[in-house]
């Protein structure tokens, strides 16, 4: 079933799982793998490290800057983590061991947007985030494999699966 409020990217990683789920488990990483440009960074008293019914906070600048607090919502060691904030939208992350076309072990990692229980829809058709994440959740796939990669390189694009 195609539901235009749930918008899902997967990317094949080069690392195991575990490696993958700290970076996203850990706040103040979040800003640097954010393919929106709009996670600035971890509000300094929320938790080091998530776990399951954490609240964080982050600093965010979309036009204006401002504050957001989260709450996990999902939660499975290694394999899946998810967050929500006050208006419904869930970013989760989901984790399967994998292996490339060549061989190569790795980490199928999907990222999804969910806004599928939030009120107001046709606010976020109207606010362009309906165009905007597919092409969100792809750049912050890329960001997150060449962090985890530590290249400091452009990840390729080619990877990106859909």
């Amino acid at each position: 079933m195609n539901n235009r409020y749930l918008v899902s990217r997967q990317r094949f990683i080069e690392a195991g799982p575990e490696v993958i789920f700290e970076v996203l488990a850990t706040p103040a990483l979040h800003s640097v793998i954010d393919g929106s440009e709009t996670v600035k960074a971890a509000q300094p008293r929320g938790p080091e490290r998530l776990s399951a019914g954490a609240r964080f906070g982050m600093e965010m600048n979309m036009l204006v800057d401002y504050k957001i607090l989260n709450t996990v919502c999902e939660f499975e060691e290694g394999r899946r983590i998810a967050w929500r904030h006050f208006f419904g939208h869930v970013w989760r992350y989901v984790l399967e061991p994998s292996t490339d076309a060549r061989g190569v072990p790795g980490t199928l990692v999907t990222e999804q947007w969910d806004a599928r229980r939030v009120r107001g829809k046709s606010f976020l058709r109207l606010a362009g985030y309906l165009r905007r994440h597919p092409a969100n959740l792809e750049a912050t796939l890329a960001k997150l494999d060449q962090y985890v990669a530590g290249s400091g390189q452009d990840a390729d694009p080619g990877r990106v699966r859909q």
